[in-house]
């Protein structure tokens, strides 16, 4: 599946939508419609349905569909190798060689492409005699997963003739024992091979038994790996829209109130190791999670203009900026399936993340009480943090590659439909 992210905004031109684009008061619209009848519906209009006159005061609601992605953030790491590792060197005489073509197996890069995903957004707020209106809204993304895997079976089944490169590596250290992984997972261990040795009571040997754990680690000679990046954004909103400046055909004004933004990623790797006779348990399976929590809290301030087009169509532009106090979670932690062990690392940031956005949009005024809305959001981010690395592969001291993200956007095309009661 392929992810996301939404136009921070999209959801902010919602969220006055039932302002009125156009008209507060009496004659800021040509076209013979009188302010009794509202904006810009006739009051004649017989509609079976408790709505009444945008251009005075009460209450609205709004709900509004966006379709959205967002910057992707996160850099290519290679996380496994095809081959295995002689742990002990009975193989190969040397503790440590590497035994396969070492061809890469898993990456990042294998999450693909990104796209764009469905987001609900839904508000309610209150028109004051004044034109003023004051809103609050929330806004969720649909979670996105994007999955890749690594197996036994290599491409096109090709591999060296012992077979080497239908297992899968990755360097892994400073684990436990409770992570040694199978002690049979090849036909090397507990057999026989010839390899001429002086054995412990000085005779000279032509074969030698070899013993179980030559490919010791779960991580070592595995079976399957499957990573996954979940992603996932929401936004809520308190704010107000207070008229300014207006004319017949046009109002400017100006935006302001409190913002509240959540980044969520989670990177996930799971490793299984069979043995021999292709049986495991959950003692042979490594799970590593790597998650990410930006949430950003702070206010925001901006300026938007409305033109009515004439024929019950009328365009907006917004334009915000916010200064957004982030509160930064980063979890690391590797564990065996079965829960009986697991190591971690825990740490939390707090850092300025400055933002800016824009919208614009189409409005419709089909009948009286009711606007349907069209447009394009972009909402911005800057100075929020990133998995560049999203593995540590040292257990004993777990320490992923996080960046700094400079510029980080999410945006995507809207349409909603607000009702004045």
């Amino acid at each position: 599946m392929r992810t996301r992210l939404l136009g921070g905004l999209a959801a902010l031109a919602a969220v006055f939508s039932t302002a009125t684009p156009g008209r507060a008061q009496s004659g800021l619209y040509s076209g013979g419609l009188s302010d009794s009848a509202g904006l810009p519906g006739s009051a004649s209009e017989n509609v079976p349905l408790p709505l009444g006159n945008p251009g005075s005061h009460g209450v609205f609601t709004f709900a509004d569909v966006n379709y959205i992605t967002q910057t992707w953030t996160m850099k290519d790491q290679t996380i496994a190798y095809r081959g295995l590792v002689d742990t002990t060197g009975a193989v190969t005489g040397l503790p440590g060689t590497y035994i396969g073509s070492g061809q890469v197996a898993l990456t990042t890069a294998d999450f693909g492409r990104r796209s764009f995903m469905p987001a609900m957004n839904l508000g309610i707020g209150y028109k004051t005699e004044d034109g003023t209106s004051i809103t609050a809204r929330f806004m969720a993304l649909s979670p996105t997963d994007y999955n890749s895997a690594a197996t036994l079976a290599a491409p096109f089944a090709r591999s060296r003739p012992d077979l080497a490169d239908t297992y899968l590596t990755a360097g892994v250290f400073n684990f436990g024992p409770q992570y040694a992984g199978p002690a049979r997972k090849t036909a090397y261990e507990g057999s026989t091979i010839f390899k001429p040795f002086i054995d412990a009571n000085g005779n000279f040997q032509l074969r030698q038994q070899l013993g179980d754990g030559l490919f010791y680690g779960i991580w070592n000679g595995a079976s399957t790996m499957v990573i996954t990046y979940r992603t996932n954004y929401q936004e809520a909103e308190v704010g107000a829209r207070v008229p300014m400046f207006q004319t017949e055909q046009s109002r400017i004004y100006a935006l302001a109130g409190g913002r509240f933004h959540w980044f969520y990623e989670k990177f996930s790797w799971r490793t299984t190791s069979f043995d021999v006779n292709g049986g495991t348990t959950a003692r042979d399976q490594a799970v590593y999670t790597n998650v990410l929590s930006q949430r950003l809290y702070g206010p925001y301030g901006g300026v938007g203009h409305d033109i009515y087009l004439g024929s019950r169509f009328a365009v907006s532009t917004d334009m915000t900026g916010a200064l957004l106090l982030g509160v930064i979670k980063e979890r690391a932690k590797y564990k065996l399936s079965d829960n009986s062990t697991s190591a971690k690392r825990s740490v939390n940031e707090l850092r300025l993340v400055p933002s800016a956005g824009a919208n614009v949009n189409l409005w419709w005024y089909p009948i009286q009480g009711v606007q349907v809305r069209l447009g394009y959001s972009a909402n911005t981010f800057f100075n929020t943090k990133n998995m560049e690395d999203p593995v540590g592969f040292n257990m004993g001291a777990i320490d992923p590659g996080y960046g700094n993200q400079a510029f980080r956007m999410i945006h995507g095309v809207n349409f909603g439909v607000g009702l004045f009661f």
